[in-house]
């Protein structure tokens, strides 16, 4: 097997390095975050511009793989919710862009978010808050997409936030089949069934596989 020795995690979301680093730690590859290998800031990020979310991982991974020298991982995920056409969708993080600060913290911004999906859903009936989650994940070298993987959940958006644990829209997003938000699941459970450790799981077997072949 040919030894990466590490992997840049293209993302400062906390959140997001917490799950990813955990899902690949058996693989024994050093998963940096843009924060460790960037503590500066001197890299500026991309634009997001794509209109899906797999495009954007993808630019988003070349990027950052050409701005760092080493292979880049990046992940672009939101929130798509039926009775809103797909909103937020590909603006997910940045939903209630308007309503915040530009140096807003993250939980500023995730409770400015999830305060206008509620609004926006408000005279909507319950059978007609579907959702799902969805999350796209792209590996690049600086030269070429390596690997592509995508995960995705349903659920419903509740009427209020119940929950403390994970991020972004985790308190409003219901999964019936567990009888809880995505918020109350404790950090392992939620890796098992969330979009983004679905992705993962995905991304690992075809990283060990790329390179055993190599």
């Amino acid at each position: 097997m040919s030894q990466i020795r590490k992997i840049v995690l293209s993302t400062s979301n906390p959140g997001k390095v917490r799950e990813i680093t955990a899902a690949l730690a058996p693989l024994g590859i050093n998963v940096i975050s843009l924060a460790n290998i960037d503590p500066d800031g001197r890299i500026r990020p991309p634009p997001e511009d794509g209109p899906t979310f797999a495009e954007n991982a993808r630019a988003k991974a070349d990027y950052y793989a050409r701005a760092t020298g080493q292979w880049a991982l990046a992940d672009d995920s939101g929130l798509l919710v039926d009775a809103l056409d797909g909103a937020p969708g590909v603006h997910s993080a940045r939903f209630a862009a308007e309503e915040f600060d530009p140096q807003a913290t993250r939980q500023g911004i995730d409770k400015a978010n999830n305060a206008k999906l509620l609004r926006e859903l408000a005279h909507i009936d319950e059978d007609e808050r579907t959702a799902r989650f969805v999350c796209c994940l792209a590996l690049s070298d600086g030269q070429k997409t390596l690997i592509e993987a995508t995960g995705e959940v349903a659920g419903i958006i509740a009427r209020r936030p119940s929950g403390n644990n994970g991020f972004g829209y985790d308190p409003l997003f219901f999964i019936p089949k567990l009888g809880c938000t995505a918020a109350k699941l404790d950090p392992e459970k939620k890796n098992e069934i969330s979009h983004r450790g679905q992705a993962v799981r995905k991304f690992a077997a075809m990283l060990k596989k790329l390179l055993e072949d190599q």
